[in-house]
């Protein structure tokens, strides 16, 4: 080799190696970069930094909840540098309670970074938050995205916060909780625009229950699960068809981006009833069933999950002309009804019911001997279907 060449690139060597421990040492703790990821590798996130040098930042600030990576090589992002540990520049998306020093939190406040802080307790009109040896206020609704019920859980917790305001040389300090998750769901929001779709089956986790549904976490975005599309039948309390934190399967039924809303559907992923109701269910054959809805003009008959027929108020009045449906069947009652017409377009069912008379017909016949021999079983029966004819 040539020695002249040796000694040149030696000479690079050591101004590209000052040049970029003169930037190390220029950077201060809490300056904002906007870089690129170079690479990622272990536990690390290699970041460009000018020349050939090369940041650093802990892969577990860009992974979900589930280990998952958010990002990928060649994406941009905005780091803040936190200080050099044995001639590594190490940097953050997040600044922590031990790194929080005024000179930072009010570059985090200018920079838009987020900072992590512990709810010390409730004071007048929110929460008191300590990030670092800082003190600062979180009004109620900039913790979490809904209305606080119980307080006391939120004491303790250590959570990741957003300045919305610094003045008086960091006395006043305002911070939001629900931007820092308003901003991730937007980001999750983008990833899930390019995998979900309707009619898609996913899996996720109940995270709250109301009467009118369950609200379902699919990877940190929530989709509603109505009440009605839990099952085919009818369900009438819906804690006790579902429980938090259970685990569910369901179908996406509505996609809406614009209102940010995922409708579920468990009944979806059911047989449908009314598929073989036709071979099942034929005019004057007879079931038994149970009334599920009592109205003004008649009542509804459960013949099986998610498949119901309707006793027609004329049907039900017979000689009890003045009395009303609701007088005459009681709600869950069991009943053996006779199928008037079947409509499976519509989807409808027209019932009567059959009475304990005709019950008793239907038994003589079925009991009736065949042959002049004496059958003690079928003789027993009809005694006992004669005695309740003169009763």
């Amino acid at each position: 080799m040539n020695k002249n060449n040796s000694v040149e690139k030696e000479d690079n060597f050591a101004t590209l190696f000052e040049h970029s421990f003169s930037e190390f040492k220029s950077m201060e703790p809490g300056q904002l970069i906007e870089t690129e990821i170079v690479s990622i590798s272990g536990d690390y996130i290699f970041l460009q930094l000018s020349g050939k040098s090369e940041g650093l930042l802990d892969i577990a600030e860009m992974t979900d909840k589930d280990g998952k990576l958010t990002v990928k090589e060649g994406d941009k992002i905005k780091a803040f540098f936190l200080s050099s540990q044995n001639g590594e520049m190490l940097f953050t998306t997040r600044i922590s309670g031990d790194k929080a020093g005024k000179a930072v939190l009010e570059n985090a406040f200018e920079s838009g970074i987020p900072v992590e802080g512990i709810v010390e307790k409730e004071i007048k009109g929110g929460f008191e938050i300590k990030v670092g040896d800082t003190r600062a206020f979180c009004p109620y609704s900039q913790l979490g995205l809904k209305r606080i019920e119980n307080t006391e859980l939120f004491i303790g917790e250590h959570l990741t916060f957003k300045i919305l305001e610094y003045s008086e040389n960091g006395r006043n300090i305002l911070v939001s909780n629900r931007v820092i998750i308003e901003e991730e769901q937007k980001k999750q929001i983008e990833i899930l625009k390019k995998t979900l779709h309707e009619k898609m089956v996913i899996k996720g986790t109940i995270k709250s229950i109301q009467d009118f549904g369950a609200f379902i976490d699919i990877s940190g975005v929530q989709a509603l699960l109505p009440i009605s599309e839990i099952s085919r039948g009818r369900v009438d309390d819906i804690h006790k068809a579902l429980s938090v934190g259970q685990e569910i399967e369901a179908s996406i039924i509505k996609l809406d981006w614009g209102k940010k809303r995922i409708t579920l559907s468990m009944k979806a992923l059911l047989s449908d009833p009314w598929e073989e109701a036709h071979l099942k269910y034929k005019s004057g054959s007879k079931h038994k069933g149970s009334v599920v809805r009592i109205t003004d003009f008649g009542a509804f008959v459960s013949l099986e999950p998610g498949l119901d027929g309707l006793i027609h108020i004329t049907d039900l009045k017979g000689d009890a002309r003045d009395n009303n449906p609701h007088d005459l069947l009681k709600k869950g009652q069991n009943l053996t009804v006779q199928i008037n017409s079947i409509d499976i377009e519509k989807r409808r069912i027209s019932l009567k019911p059959v009475s304990s008379t005709q019950e008793d017909e239907d038994n003589k016949k079925y009991f009736e001997p065949e042959s002049d021999a004496y059958n003690p079983f079928a003789a027993f029966l009809k005694s006992k279907t004669e005695k309740s004819d003169k009763k």
